[in-house]
């Protein structure tokens, strides 16, 4: 599949070989029609999965500090970007600008921007019409200082430019970035440049980035039909050929021919021609001219001469710099902390992200020094400091280190490749010594890093003295650093030196075997054989690997074992092997010491000739399988070499086990422990076609096969992982059981993101965060509780938490103000002037409302988002009914609840300003009598406070036995207890896995505790806890046993003795996708374990859809048992599956629901 960029290329040389003449620009009209083709279809996909969410995320910093931002856009279209963020975003967007050129595209901008008539205007919030200026954007001195030729007035300042379809005609780049960058607005808020740009590839000369990242799987797709290609032709090469008709229709037919030959034709896409569209996104602030204050103190490298990878080559980097002390490396990160910009750190070059476009790379390769030390110079001081040490710096080869620690009859269990550096030991490190004695990570005993907080220098664990730093410090967090390196040591800080645990060095005694396969059958076969009658028999001392590879027009599979010893062997080689192999004499077989190790791989001297010499590049991803023996995995690894795309990719599998197991997952940050074989899916390619489709169909093969064994495998080997977005659902099985664990130190240890493009982690588990909805009767005091209430919050708990108290209505208020010249700030802050003219703001909102549908959305969203960091929100002034079912799905990772504050007509009047007395108790016996105004709504709030009393005791005292539960520790503790599985039931899903609460120590006592004392019900008239197969009999069989009630079981029909009740059910949330089955079943309980009229609390694990609830609550009713009299409470609420909302639409909007937590997903 050719690039966009490769075709352009090959349609201007085309045009220029039939048509030595005149080219003409692009009319308005042709640009237009081009522009339609490369946006449809596959074209939009790369914005709906790139552009607009990378946009989205880098400009929510942005929006949510400041309250009108201004954008401008360069060359936006026929519509802004803009009008596709989410509209909590749109909102804040008060001036708009942009320069479009191309008349037909202005034109459509002014109508789409200017619309409010059916629909919602993109940007509502706009304070004057939008400034579109029909020129090119132009640099000072082109084409005069007059805004509408293409400049704007210095005085004019943005908080963002957009650069959203590429800088093509832009020239120089780094001109324009540098005349974006100074009409950003000042310092200390300052804005950011943002620059999306096709084909991957942009060159701005020094300037660095704040961020980037890349969309290497974008496509274009375009109808293979002539005249579709003589408009998608001409657009890609930027020009038509003028000249006589038969010239003319000459280029038009070979440039379909071009695009015909170089256009992928897929069986999903008949009647289609698919390129490749790379995307890449570069984000700029103000500081992005600062690279000469780094390069003044610290040292350049060689250009690219230590990097190894070829695929890192390619990219730009701001510059490389190579630190020679440890105070360089400070100066680095202290750098980057100041001016708020990410770098990559260079080892051994393997890396293919270890250079980044305009990305400062730190190159350690100066730090080459391996310092062995004897037991006593190590400074051991227990029997377990016993051992030798090897004192490794940052920028080693693995085989520099093994050649010195072999000289002094030592070393350290490094992985099989001798050019590799510090990356592959932080991350893991697999070699042939593995199965004896562990990974390298294992062996880590020490290490010194510069922070990435601070730049202090620190040391961890078993360093000795002479090997720190001046000025290093242990810091508090010692264990938690030493815990992290072990596996995921890339990501935490610049490590600088390595003390590893050293062991006695061995020699190899290393024999071949090789087997053709004729047949699929018969290569599963010997898979099996390998597996069954070999790997798993040997001793710990020998690990056998195996490859499986097609040369010379077979299909091969080689084997490899490799026996360690200490006394060395017996000059006779022909010693048999220690288990019997079935494929008879090895076909060769010789002794090596641990140096002579890295040629003996059958990958380095066997297979296609050897690849020993740099004659080809390679590209790998690596997961671990256990039982490859097995039919399904044995059937998809032939399956992959038969996919290959050249002759030249192979599966390598590594064996495991052993010393790997010994370690427990969590003793490490490496938590894959419990597999038989790291698999590595290698594409590879001849090195003259690095950059070309060769390479990105060797890139494409790797993550497919990733793909398909990644629901086979059992944890995926972070050390190749990077910013790729194809990383990111390979990384999320990378460390086993403790994603959450470094989630949350990488938020601590590196809360700026100096390194960013590291192995990515996922964002720790949010604090479960608190949205209160103060709602209720006019005059009830609902403001002053709230006050009360966030006071409360922040002064009576040791938790440092943070409470704020908006109105919702305030954003209604400025706007009323504004049309009808009504005093704003007496409508804020003067009751009575406000209650004179309620009315009126009433009927202003509701006309408001209709006008645009979303609007009560966007006031929500715009309040959450004000406050975004506050633990606590409390908003007040909302008008809508059943807020929590209208509003919670769109903040689905926070806890919302709703309290309704109610006072008699006295109190009211009170606070209304008219005169009266102290008649609180009057006003309970009226509310006694006359019934409460709550029977008027048609939903439930989760809490009702009755606000009949002067002064603030009763508040404070309701917020502490009602309220201050909610942040309690418990509860943090309780959603920690949850683990996130990746790509469960199905490839890209996240499920929460709330039945491991069950598994862990004291999980189930602590949730029925929670469920218990958060239940605002009387648990002494409840009659009966009814719940649902499965997941509710978990936790409802111990609530019900906690509480003393009886339990109510109800199952598929068929498992229940008659006489039963049933109703139809459809399949849960997670079961539908498991298993894509939609089909309803019947659900019953018993007709007589709960009398008529009984009060029933459903208990289930989780509300999701609601349509389980649904029919629980259906069959209740069935039974006898009225909806006012049932009460709800789960586990956790996934409010984006609105199922309180579907609720309310089927009748059972008064059913009290209740949950301890809420998680975002499934």
């Amino acid at each position: 599949m050719a690039t966009l960029d490769f075709l352009k290329r090959e349609l201007r040389q085309k045009a220029k070989a039939v048509a030595l003449s005149t080219t003409q620009s692009l009319s308005e009209k042709q640009y237009s029609d081009g522009f339609g083709i490369l946006v449809q279809g596959a074209g939009w996909k790369t914005y709906q999965d790139f552009i607009i969410p990378q946009f989205s995320h880098l400009i929510t910093p942005i929006f949510n500090s400041r309250s009108h931002v201004s954008v401008l856009e360069i060359g936006p279209g026929p519509k802004s970007l803009l009008g596709y963020l989410p509209s909590s975003l749109r909102c804040n967007i008060k001036k708009y600008t942009a320069f479009e050129p191309n008349g037909l595209f202005a034109t459509k901008l002014e109508g789409w921007l200017s619309s409010i008539s059916k629909r919602e205007s993109p940007l509502p919030r706009l304070e004057r019409p939008p400034n579109i200026y029909r020129v090119p954007f132009a640099l000072e001195g082109e084409t005069g200082s007059d805004p509408c030729t293409g400049t704007i007035d210095n005085d004019e300042k943005f908080d963002v430019v957009l650069f959203c379809h590429s800088m093509y005609g832009l020239k120089p780049k780094r001109s324009f970035i540098e005349k974006a960058l100074n009409i950003l607005v000042e310092q200390p808020q300052g804005g950011m440049v943002v620059v999306f740009q096709r084909d991957g590839v942009l060159h701005l000369d020094g300037l660095v980035c704040h961020r980037t990242a890349a969309f290497p799987t974008g496509v274009v797709r375009v109808a293979n039909k002539d005249k579709v290609l003589d408009t998608f032709a001409p657009f890609i090469a930027g020009f038509t050929v003028q000249k006589n008709a038969d010239v003319n229709e000459a280029v038009r037919a070979e440039w379909r021919r071009v695009c015909r030959t170089l256009g992928s034709q897929e069986e999903a896409y008949p009647g289609h021609l698919l390129f490749s569209s790379p995307n890449i996104m570069l984000a700029f602030t103000q500081d992005a001219a600062t690279l000469p204050e780094l390069t003044a103190q610290v040292p350049l490298a060689q250009a690219y001469q230590t990097v190894k990878n070829r695929e890192a080559r390619l990219h730009r980097s701001a510059t490389i710099v190579r630190p020679i002390e440890v105070r360089h490396v400070q100066q680095c990160v202290q750098w980057a902390l100041k001016h708020r910009v990410g770098l990559t750190v260079v080892g051994g070059g393997h890396s293919g992200h270890c250079l980044l476009p305009n990305v400062v790379s730190v190159n350690m390769s100066a730090f080459d020094q391996v310092h062995i030390l004897t037991t006593e110079k190590a400074g051991g001081n227990s029997s377990s400091d016993s051992t030798s040490l090897v004192i490794v710096e940052a920028g080693c080869k693995t085989g520099d280190i093994v050649r010195k620690t072999m000289a002094a009859g030592v070393t350290v269990p490094f992985g099989s490749r001798p050019s590799v550096g510090a990356g592959l030991w932080l991350q893991g490190g697999i070699g042939h010594l593995t199965r004896l004695h562990g990974l390298a990570c294992d062996a880590i005993v020490g290490a010194v890093m510069v922070s990435l907080d601070s730049g202090q220098v620190l040391y961890v664990g078993r360093v000795p003295t002479q090997h720190r730093p001046a000025g290093a410090i242990c810091p508090e967090n010692e264990a938690d650093l030493l815990w992290a390196i072990k596996g995921a040591g890339t990501s935490f800080g610049i490590v600088v030196s390595i003390a590893f645990k050293a062991g006695a060095a061995p020699v190899y005694l290393v024999r071949n075997w090789l087997i053709a396969l004729p047949t699929d059958p018969e290569a599963r076969l010997r898979i099996g054989e390998f597996d069954e009658l070999v790997a798993r028999k040997l001793p710990r001392n020998t690990s056998a690997d195996a490859y499986l590879y097609w040369d010379a027009g077979q299909l091969h599979f080689g084997m490899t074992m490799f026996e360690s010893s200490t006394t060395n062997f017996a000059s006779d080689i022909s010693t048999p092997p220690p288990v019997k192999v079935p494929w008879g004499k090895e076909v060769s077989s010789k002794i090596v010491d641990v140096d002579g190790l890295f040629e003996a791989d059958m990958y380095m001297s066997g297979m296609h000739g050897g690849h020993s010499k740099g004659k080809s590049s390679s590209f790998k991803r690596c997961l671990f399988l256990k039982h490859i023996g097995d039919t399904n995995v044995a059937d998809r690894l032939v399956a992959a070499i038969a996919a290959r795309p050249s002759s030249l990719c192979y599966l390598h599998l590594l064996q495991g086990g052993g010393a790997v197991a010994d370690v427990a997952p969590e003793a490490t940050a490496f938590g894959c422990r419990d597999w038989d074989f790291a698999c590595v899916i290698t594409g590879v390619w001849h090195r003259d076609q690095d950059g070309a489709e060769a390479a990105r169909s060797a890139v494409r093969w790797v993550y497919k096969i990733a793909e398909d064994l990644l629901p086979l495998s059992c944890g995926v080997y972070g050390a190749d992982l990077g910013p790729d977005p194809r990383d990111a659902v390979l990384a999320a099985k990378a460390f086993g059981p403790n994603q959450p664990r470094l989630s949350r130190l990488k938020e601590s240890l590196d809360p700026h993101n100096v390194l960013p493009y590291a192995c990515p982690l996922r964002n720790p588990p949010l604090k479960q965060k608190l949205i209160i909805l103060v709602t209720g009767e006019s005059c009830a005091g609902k403001d002053y509780c709230a006050d009360v209430w966030a006071s409360l919050f922040t002064s009576c708990t040791q938790k440092g938490l943070t409470a704020r108290v908006i109105s919702i209505s305030d954003v209604t208020k400025r706007e009323y103000a504004v049309v009808t010249g009504a005093n704003l700030n007496r409508l804020l802050s003067d009751r009575a002037y406000k209650e004179q003219h309620r009315p009126a703001l009433t009927t202003f909102y509701r006309e408001q409302v209709q006008r645009r549908p979303r609007l009560p959305e966007d006031h929500f969203l715009s309040v959450v988002y004000s406050a975004k960091d506050v633990d606590v929100l409390l908003i007040t002034g909302m008008r809508d009914e059943a807020p929590i079912a209208a509003f919670s799905h769109l903040v689905s990772d926070r806890r919302l609840i709703e309290i309704y504050v109610q006072a008699g007509e006295r109190a009211q009047q009170i606070r209304r300003g008219r005169p009266g007395g102290d008649h609180s108790g009057d006003d309970r016996k009226e509310r006694t009598r006359s019934g409460s105004k709550l029977t008027a709504l048609n939903y439930c709030p989760s809490l009702i406070f009755d606000n009949d009393t002067i002064g603030d005791e009763a508040a404070k005292d309701f917020a502490t036995h009602q309220l201050l539960p909610f942040v309690h520790e418990d509860l943090q503790h309780l959603a920690s207890m949850v683990h996130l599985v990746s790509n469960f039931p199905r490839l890209g899903s996240d499920f929460h896995h709330l039945l491991g609460i069950s598994q862990q120590p004291g999980g189930l006592a602590l949730c029925t505790s929670l469920l218990q004392t958060h239940f605002n019900g009387n648990w002494a008239k409840v009659d009966a806890v009814a719940c649902c197969e499965a997941g509710g009999f978990v936790f409802a069989s111990a609530l019900a046993a906690r509480v003393n009630v009886p339990l109510v079981l109800i199952r598929e029909a068929g498992k229940l003795p008659p006489p039963t009740v049933s109703v139809m059910k459809p399949p849960s949330y997670i079961s539908s996708l498991a298993t894509g089955n939609l089909k309803e079943k019947p659900i019953e309980m018993q007709l007589d374990v709960v009398p008529k009229g009984a009060s029933v609390v459903v208990m289930d694990d989780v509300l999701s859809t609601g349509e389980t609830l649904c029919a629980v609550l259906q069959l209740l009713g069935k039974a006898g048992i009225d909806a006012e009299d049932i009460s709800t409470i789960v586990v956790a609420e996934f409010p984006a599956h609105r199922g309180r909302e579907l609720l309310r639409q089927r009748g059972f909007g008064r059913v009290c629901i209740q949950s301890l937590l809420a998680f975002g997903g499934a």
